[in-house]
């Protein structure tokens, strides 16, 4: 469970912790094309909000790095 101030990379992909590979994957597609800046000219927010799903989506497409984050959270010791 991520700490306080600590980025949730479930919440932010909007996938349950048991989600699957494919689960995560289509979530951050459909969140990606929804959120994507070309659709949103001048929107930070939108901008902001692709960066924190690009970092999700790293961490969690990969199940070393995700393994790691389920037992540290997003600041825990480098792998």
């Amino acid at each position: 469970m991520p700490t306080l101030g600590e980025p949730d990379y479930y919440h932010i992909l909007d996938v349950r912790r048991e989600a699957s590979p494919e689960e995560i994957k289509q979530a951050y597609h459909r969140l990606a094309t929804r959120f994507h800046p070309d659709l949103h000219p001048n929107d930070a927010e939108a901008e902001a909000r692709l960066r924190s799903l690009n970092q999700a989506y790293s961490v969690l497409k990969d199940p070393e790095r995700r393994a790691h984050y389920d037992r540290w959270g997003a600041w825990g010791p480098p792998i």
